[in-house]
């Protein structure tokens, strides 16, 4: 799985018709709502404001819309453009401004398709490395099997607070998941306490 890092743009034409293309990263519904009502308020004349967007890790969330064009002539498009790239946690729109010539529903699914293909092509994509949260407290005094764990393991660091105790909030890689679980219960009796928490992810 891959998603943006950096936003990409594009700029096609067909017939007159000219479709800007925005790629954005949206780690949640609401926020790829934003994303698109930031951009209709950027293109307000436009006479379509087509979209897909895919959210979530395990459970991925997928939605289209055609916005007045004929059906699965637009939004189908651009999503399996972001199905055949893999992509998470992202909206993909294509805004149209009509030139006066009907491109047909072919033409649409192709005009689409290419605008948000050189959107993805002009953004930068990051490989997903999925990973599972984790809260450590501990005393200071265990800091040394701490360490040991974090070299053991390809261990992210997420958060931190030293106070009285240590707490720490961990990501671990997926892949390594069964044994550090292992590895975490062998010093379990030396802890404050732990807690698994949700699945996130970096990317690489």
């Amino acid at each position: 799985m891959q998603t943006v890092t950096v936003t990409g743009h594009s700029d096609y034409r067909d017939k007159g018709s000219r479709f800007y293309g925005f790629l954005a990263a949206s780690e949640s519904v609401e926020q790829a709502e934003k994303v698109l009502e930031k951009l209709k308020n950027e293109h307000p004349t436009a006479t379509h404001h087509c979209y897909a967007w895919r959210i979530g890790l395990d459970d991925i969330g997928e939605y289209s819309q055609d916005d007045g064009e004929p059906s699965g002539s637009a939004g189908l498009p651009i999503l399996n453009e972001l199905r055949s790239h893999d992509l998470i946690n992202c909206i993909l729109i294509s805004v149209r401004y009509y030139g006066g010539t009907k491109l047909g529903k072919k033409g649409l699914i192709h005009a689409y398709g290419t605008s948000a293909r050189m959107s993805i092509d002009n953004a930068v994509l990051g490989r997903v490395v999925q990973m599972q949260r984790f809260r450590i407290e501990y005393p200071y005094s265990l800091q040394p099997a701490i360490d040991k764990l974090r070299h053991d393991f390809a261990v992210q660091e997420l958060d931190a607070s030293y106070l009285e105790h240590v707490e720490l909030i961990l990501g671990v890689p997926i892949q390594q998941l069964g044994t550090f679980r292992k590895a975490l219960a062998s010093i379990e009796h030396q802890l404050i306490g732990y807690d698994e928490l949700d699945r996130t992810y970096i990317t690489s």
